[in-house]
C-alpha cells in the first residue's frame, strides 16, 4: 500500500503512488470506488490514512478519475462517512477478488451511501460538461458507492483482483481484453516479483 501524490496533466486514469522505498509509480485500479482504497483502510492499513480532514477528501476527488471542475464542500461528518465507506469497500473488494462471500455489514454501509443523491453533471451553453453547483461530500459518497455497486454486479465483477505480489494488497479491476493482469503495476510489483523469482531460481 502506498501514498497518493497526484495525477498526470492529461487526466489519464490512474494514480501516482509512492512505494515504501520512496519510488513513485503509476497505478490504475480501473474504477472510482477502488481509487478511494488508496487513501488508507481498516486495521493494519490505517497507517496509510490520508483522509485526516475534510480538505483531504476534496483533494482526493480532484485527483480521482472524476472529470475536472467539481466545486465540492465536505463536512467533518461527511469525512467520517467517507472513511467508513472506504473501510467497508476494502474488505468487500478483497472478498470479491478471492471469491469469498460478501459480508452483510459491509454491504449495508455501501447501500446506505448509495441511497443518497449522487453528483450531478450538466451541459453548458458552449457544449462543455460541467458539474451542478452545490456538490457535497454526501453527493460524492453516493457516486462512489454506486460505482462500487456497478462494479460488483457488472461484467467485470469476476475481474476484481488483488496484486499478485506477496506483500502488496492493492486492489484493481482488470479491464484488459485478455484479462491476465496480475500486478498493481508492472513497473512496481511486476518487475520486483520477476526479479525475486529469478533470484530464487539462481539459489543452489
Amino acid at each position: 500500500m502506498s501514498g497518493r501524490t497526484g495525477e498526470t496533466p492529461d487526466r489519464t486514469p490512474g494514480l501516482t503512488l509512492v512505494s515504501s522505498r520512496g519510488k513513485s509509480f503509476r497505478f490504475d485500479p480501473g474504477a472510482l470506488c477502488l481509487e478511494l482504497l488508496t487513501t488508507g483502510g481498516p486495521g493494519a492499513f490505517a497507517r496509510w490514512e490520508a483522509l485526516h480532514q475534510p480538505a483531504d477528501l476534496i483533494v482526493w476527488a480532484g485527483r480521482s478519475r472524476l472529470p475536472d471542475g467539481l466545486d465540492l464542500t465536505v463536512s467533518a461528518e461527511e469525512l467520517e462517512r467517507a472513511r467508513a465507506l472506504r473501510d467497508a469497500l476494502f474488505p468487500l473488494a478483497a472478498d470479491r477478488a478471492h471469491g469469498r462471500p460478501l459480508r452483510a455489514a459491509h454491504l449495508d454501509v455501501v447501500n446506505e451511501a448509495a441511497a443518497g443523491p449522487p453528483l450531478v453533471a450538466r451541459l453548458e451553453p458552449d457544449g462543455r460538461r460541467a458539474w451542478a453547483p452545490g456538490a457535497t461530500g454526501t453527493h460524492l459518497l453516493a457516486t462512489v458507492a454506486r460505482d462500487a455497486i456497478d462494479l460488483f454486479t457488472g461484467p467485470h465483477a469476476h475481474r476484481v483482483r488483488e496484486c499478485g505480489a506477496h506483500n502488496c494488497y492493492l486492489l484493481f479491476v482488470d479491464t484488459s481484453r485478455p484479462g491476465r493482469r496480475r500486478w498493481c503495476a508492472m513497473e512496481h510489483c511486476g518487475n520486483r516479483e520477476k526479479a525475486r523469482a529469478h533470484r530464487a531460481r539462481q539459489e543452489p
